[in-house]
């Protein structure tokens, strides 16, 4: 069993394979983070546990609130526009793949 719980950076990764047996990582973030972007492989999937977020998925507003799951495709560009001052959001990249972060203008 692991069990952990995120701190007070407003993003982080909380278990993965680096340190544990667990094959995909799980991070977490207390606000939406806006840096538009996209994985060449790896799936992301938004587990939002309070609050409300907006992100943007290839040029597409998508409201979040608690309760809600995102999983977006390898390929598909995406951010976070903005973010209640009490939000979180759990993430897991599947597969795990070092590197397959890549930064769009």
């Amino acid at each position: 069993m692991i069990h952990l719980s995120s701190d007070d950076k407003p993003k982080g990764w909380l278990v993965g394979p680096w340190n544990s047996a667990l094959p995909v990582p799980i991070g977490y973030a207390n606000r939406g983070v806006n840096e538009k972007h996209y994985h060449a492989q790896m799936y992301e999937v938004y587990l939002v546990a309070r609050g409300q977020s907006t992100a943007v998925v290839n040029g597409q507003d998508v409201a979040l609130a608690a309760g809600d799951v995102l999983v977006v495709e390898p390929h598909e560009v995406h951010t976070f526009a903005d973010s209640s001052d009490d939000y979180l959001h759990f993430v897991v990249h599947a597969p795990n793949v070092k590197g397959d972060k890549h930064l769009v203008e």
